[in-house]
């Protein structure tokens, strides 16, 4: 089975003053992801792991190095293809859940296909299928604010995978829950990868969370 994704040499530094070296906030990271992996990140608070996660995304450019899908240099495609690549092949799950809170919760797992045009019946049957997935399929027309901090995680997990995409990007996604909740959310995300062959990259300082995955990547310094 071949890589789905390689970083490779991967740094990145943020100007300083005149006079100041640099701040080099990831140094030559290179590692490979195989479809349907479940990989931690770990590393003490400014080690780089959510600017990790953004060179990913391509919410940030690397200073130097490569970051390859399926064999290609995501910042060598254009505008449309970068685009594409974020809505098709990406998704995110945040430390908050980020709910739109005038949208009900299908409503939110819902948005990612507005960015690619006209809702089909067939979008709105999968988001169902994704609420009930996470044990929501009751809560559909709920709002954020008539769910618990758990439950709204719950529903952006779903969101993240409403797109089928090759990889999910969590940060810190267990950080404002406690810890029966947690470990909900931690095995819901798990079962849907299983589900659906989407490989995890899990940034997280709790080292039980990070045990459940099949690797671990540690950034040190």
């Amino acid at each position: 089975m071949n890589n789905i994704l390689e970083l490779v040499n991967v740094s990145k530094s943020y100007p300083a003053p005149d006079g100041v070296e640099p701040e080099m906030v990831l140094d030559s990271v290179s590692f490979s992801v195989m479809p349907g992996e479940l990989i931690a990140v770990v590393g003490p608070s400014g080690s780089g792991k959510t600017t990790l996660l953004n060179i990913i995304g391509l919410l940030d450019e690397p200073t130097a190095g490569r970051v390859l899908f399926n064999g290609e240099d995501i910042f060598q495609f254009n505008d449309e293809r970068q685009s594409r690549y974020r809505r098709d092949n990406i998704g995110i799950v945040f430390q908050e859940h980020n709910l739109l809170k005038q949208c009900t919760a299908r409503e939110n797992v819902l948005l990612g296909v507005l960015a690619s045009g006209k809702i089909a019946d067939v979008d709105r049957k999968r988001a169902d299928e994704l609420l009930a997935a996470v044990g929501l399929e009751r809560y559909a027309d709920y709002f954020p604010g008539q769910m618990s901090g758990g439950q709204c995680q719950r529903v952006a997990l779903a969101r993240a995978f409403m797109n089928t995409p090759s990889v999910i990007l969590a940060d810190e996604p267990t950080g404002s829950l406690d810890s029966k909740n947690a470990q909900m959310v931690i095995g819901l995300l798990c079962q849907l990868s299983s589900s659906h062959g989407t490989a995890i990259i899990l940034v997280t300082h709790d080292m039980d969370i990070a045990g459940e995955m099949q690797r671990r990547i540690e950034l040190k310094r």
